[in-house]
């Protein structure tokens, strides 16, 4: 069961992949999702990139049931999120897919910038994050490595810490 906090975190990524504002998640939103991300992809292959994200669709669909709507509410992906711990395999490839995607310069990291280009293609608005980023760059070096960001993105979808600082991943928790 998804805990309150579980809840807001989850619901301000939920709201904004959910491109139309009906409160549901098709396959549309993910295809749109995807097509933000390519837009922006940096070192990544953008078919691998795409395939990582609309592949996720399946396994949110399967949660909502048979209910036969093709849509997924925010209560069905908190029934995914609750089983993530299981899936960490599939966590860790979506974190160095959307690690890749964020790298633009190919440079094996992710700087301030790179990271506002992240939240900025979640949200798809622009977003403050200078005072986001330090709370993830632990080594103050500047920079995200891709275990760093790996770290990060599990204790977002797989943690239920509000003092973790993957907690930010997406930015700012919005009510």
């Amino acid at each position: 069961m998804a805990s309150e906090f579980q809840r807001k975190k989850v619901g301000g990524v939920f709201r904004a992949m959910d491109v139309d504002g009906d409160g549901r998640l098709t396959e549309a939103d993910f295809q749109a999702l995807a097509r933000r991300w390519t837009a922006v992809a940096g070192s990544v292959d953008p078919a691998r990139l795409a395939s990582v994200m609309t592949g996720w669709w399946p396994v949110l669909r399967s949660a909502s049931g048979p209910d036969g709507d093709e849509a997924v509410t925010l209560d069905e992906v908190l029934l995914v999120v609750d089983g993530l711990g299981e899936r960490a395999d599939a966590v860790s490839a979506t974190a160095d897919a959307m690690f890749e995607a964020v790298d633009l310069n190919g440079d094996g990291r992710i700087s301030r910038s790179e990271y506002g280009v992240l939240v900025e293609t979640w949200s798809g608005t622009p977003t403050a994050t200078d005072e986001i980023f330090p709370r993830l760059d632990l080594d103050g070096d500047g920079h995200l490595t891709r275990d760093e960001f790996r770290t990060h993105w599990t204790e977002f979808w797989a943690g239920d810490n509000p003092n973790a600082p993957g907690t930010y991943v997406f930015g700012v928790l919005v009510e």
